[in-house]
């Protein structure tokens, strides 16, 4: 869990702070008839840093095992405004003329970084390649290919399950060529962000940056390439879209239909995440295929991957009920168990 301070908008309204973290991943929640604990692995309280964040969710974890070829998810969930492409990816106003400060840097960079320290260390030959989609309005748009992104359709198979046809992967080998790939796919041509009451950068789709690592074992025989063990590992980013209230937000025409697009797939990703919690024996079945964005984290959410999820909130009175929505979700897929 992450808590963000509280906004200058919410202390001139005079909003009162409601979340209070009690130390050993606990939270607890004071309001008028909503007194309530909730425990946690990890709780990041208003003053904890990227820095901070990165060393205590486990994160560098996430690389290692994806050097070691298991596919890894992390993804922030919470309302909009709650702070959760910050925690991915730093501020929104860095680019080239402007570089955020070091330690402004999100978990995405701190990842690359580390992955990249990692490769140069690791006795085997890592080839890193990069996609990145977007889901916007039930449709899935590659963030890399040239020209307007346009829609891509999603395949399942038996031996890849469900996957995006067509996409593009792009090799990189420094932090600056994948750097530019992510400020490349985030741009606001590309990436749909729009301003609205509650957060003037709002993301209006989900978006999935995925790093595929191919590892070779380097061997001291003459045996050809091919023949060398390799692992083929995966670090996916999701950034999703925040919950929202159309009347909260003062939403109206398109940003409206993106608000409800929004919310229903972030209520199939709720009812999967539901009934995987569910012991082994008591599950039905599972309905990823209700939308594009349980299709693309069916294997991350109940198969064979290995996934963090930060839950982003806000401390406010205001946002209360978005709050504790937002804590029974992430209790809940806490507990969810994969077999990696």
């Amino acid at each position: 869990i992450r808590v963000r301070p509280l906004t200058c908008t919410e202390t001139r309204r005079g909003d009162q702070r409601v979340v209070h973290s009690l130390g050993d991943g606990t939270v607890y929640v004071s309001a008028a008839r909503h007194d309530a604990t909730f425990g946690f692995s990890a709780v990041f309280d208003t003053g904890a840093s990227q820095e901070t964040v990165f060393e205590g969710s486990g994160m560098k974890q996430l690389v290692e095992l994806a050097i070691n070829g298991f596919s890894c998810t992390v993804f922030a969930f919470g309302q909009t405004g709650s702070g959760k492409t910050y925690t991915l990816m730093g501020p929104l106003t860095q680019g080239e003329t402007q570089p955020a400060a070091p330690g402004l840097l999100g978990l995405m960079q701190r990842s690359f970084a580390c992955l990249l320290e990692q490769s140069r260390s690791h006795s085997s030959d890592l080839v890193l390649s990069a996609s990145y989609l977007e889901i916007y309005n039930e449709q899935v748009r590659d963030l890399l290919s040239p020209g307007p992104p346009c829609a891509l359709p999603l395949r399942w198979s038996k031996t890849r399950g469900f996957y995006v046809e067509n996409q593009l992967s792009v090799d990189f080998e420094s932090l600056e060529a994948i750097a530019n790939l992510l400020q490349q796919g985030a741009e606001p041509r590309r990436r749909r962000t729009s301003a609205h009451a509650l957060n003037r950068h709002s993301s209006r789709s989900h978006a999935l940056l995925t790093i595929h690592v191919c590892s070779r074992a380097v061997s001291t025989h003459l045996a050809p390439p091919s023949t060398y063990p390799s692992k083929q590992g995966t670090l996916c980013f999701v950034d999703l879209a925040g919950s929202e209230r159309v009347k909260e937000t003062g939403s109206s025409g398109e940003l409206s239909v993106e608000a409800n697009n929004i919310n229903r797939s972030l209520l199939a990703l709720g009812h999967c995440i539901s009934l995987l919690a569910k012991p082994r024996g008591k599950r039905t079945h599972i309905p990823y295929r209700d939308s594009k964005l349980t299709r693309l984290l069916a294997r991350s959410l109940g198969g064979s991957g290995v996934t963090l999820m930060i839950a982003c909130i806000s401390p406010s009175s205001h946002c209360l009920s978005e709050t504790l929505s937002t804590l029974h979700y992430a209790s809940q897929a806490r507990r969810v168990t994969t077999r990696p």
